[in-house]
């Protein structure tokens, strides 16, 4: 059941779509669920929003998950002209920036909201946040920085190159450490897949043991919804499986 509502971000003066999922058999039960927060939410449902009219699938994917693997999808639309300066925790030139900002929103407002209207089980092991592109980098900075509420992360082909600094981030022993599904394609671009294994290798040095972490390289794959769309089951089922 996909559900569609206005947001208000502190730094917009017009609102936001989200776009949420609810399980098939929510209606029906009383269960509680896992939930996902997902980025660039245009691209995940809908051919008619999505980025070249290709989308994740996800509400697809979702019908068929067992029982056990069943969550609420919120999905966040970005910001248009703005996304990389939401997206990106860091500066680079007169770019970027808003990463911060963007996550305190999700954990500060988004979050309970959601928690207070919806079965949730709102707990860092059962809370995700998921994304691509520099959606990826900014899942991935989120789940370093605030793994105490988000304790999977799902990051698809992320754009480290923009800000590397996320590399010495991922080094650091930070304390509660998320489970991280991370994948991207060689097919990609030329620096994909040595950034996956930098990456690797910087969670590694951070304590991140192989039950925490898992770096997977395809053979194929661009860099676009049709490989995340065909990559989000395999992610998902890892991440609460």
């Amino acid at each position: 059941m996909l559900q569609f509502f206005d947001i208000n971000l502190p730094s917009e003066p017009k609102p936001r779509k989200l776009r949420l999922l609810l399980p098939k058999d929510y209606e029906s039960g009383k269960r509680h669920y896992p939930v996902v927060y997902a980025l660039d939410g245009q691209n995940l449902f809908q051919a008619e929003t999505a980025f070249g009219g290709r989308h994740w699938k996800i509400a697809e994917s979702m019908a068929r998950m067992p029982k056990q693997l069943q969550a609420i999808f919120v999905a966040i639309d970005n910001a248009g002209a703005n996304r990389i300066y939401e997206y990106a925790p860091y500066k680079r030139g007169k770019q970027g920036g808003g990463g911060l900002e963007f996550a305190q929103f999700l954990i500060k407002e988004l979050k309970p909201q959601v928690d207070s209207s919806y079965r949730t089980l709102p707990g860092p092991d059962t809370t995700a946040i998921v994304g691509s592109s520099m959606g990826g980098l900014l899942s991935l900075w989120a789940g370093l920085r605030f793994g105490e509420v988000f304790g999977r992360v799902g990051v698809l082909s992320p754009s480290l190159w923009f800000n590397p600094q996320v590399f010495q981030l991922a080094e650091h022993d930070v304390g509660e450490k998320s489970k991280i599904y991370i994948a991207g394609s060689s097919k990609e671009s030329s620096r994909m897949a040595s950034g996956l294994v930098r990456l690797y290798e910087a969670l590694e040095r951070g304590g991140f043991t192989e039950e925490q972490v898992r770096v997977i390289i395809r053979d194929r794959g661009r860099h676009n919804e049709a490989f995340w769309s065909r990559e989000f089951p395999k992610m998902h089922k890892w991440l609460f499986g």
